[in-house]
């Protein structure tokens, strides 16, 4: 049987987090979830994670290391140049943005305020990285 390759979440706000992992579980994700909650955990969850993770969902305020210092690293390292890495943010500052696909970042979703908005959105990604997206294949040597 064929494990499915985990999603790795890095967040560090409990709300936020809790709310993620239920709209992810409603529309019926079943990969694992790893859980991150600052910078410096997300780096070694990420480059210790086998099979590679499916998809990096990425908060830039952390403490420790904020985000977008844990997309450089992440990109800095050749065996994980191909790992998909959405940044999702409460952050709808043009700098973050730009400075979020300079580094690499597949994708930018700002997080909703709104309770039902932020269920939809992350119910999308859910959708879209588990199922709809073709993902590398896990076999695939990491250079």
């Amino acid at each position: 049987m064929v494990s499915l390759r985990p999603i790795i979440l890095v967040e560090d706000n409990p709300d936020d987090e809790r709310l993620t992992l239920r709209s992810l579980r409603r529309s019926q994700v079943t990969n694992p979830i790893l859980i991150a909650r600052n910078g410096e955990e997300a780096l070694n969850l990420i480059f210790n994670t086998q099979p590679l993770p499916l998809v990096v969902l990425l908060d830039l305020k952390l403490p420790k290391l904020n985000g977008l210092d844990v997309l450089r690293a992440i990109r800095a390292n050749a065996q994980f140049k191909t790992l998909p890495v959405v940044v999702l943010t409460s952050s709808s500052e043009e700098p973050d943005i730009i400075e979020s696909y300079n580094l690499g970042a597949n994708s930018y979703v700002r997080k909703p305020v709104d309770f039902e908005e932020f269920a939809q959105a992350v119910t999308q990604l859910g959708l879209y990285w588990a199922l709809i997206n073709e993902a590398i294949p896990r076999d695939h040597p990491r250079k």
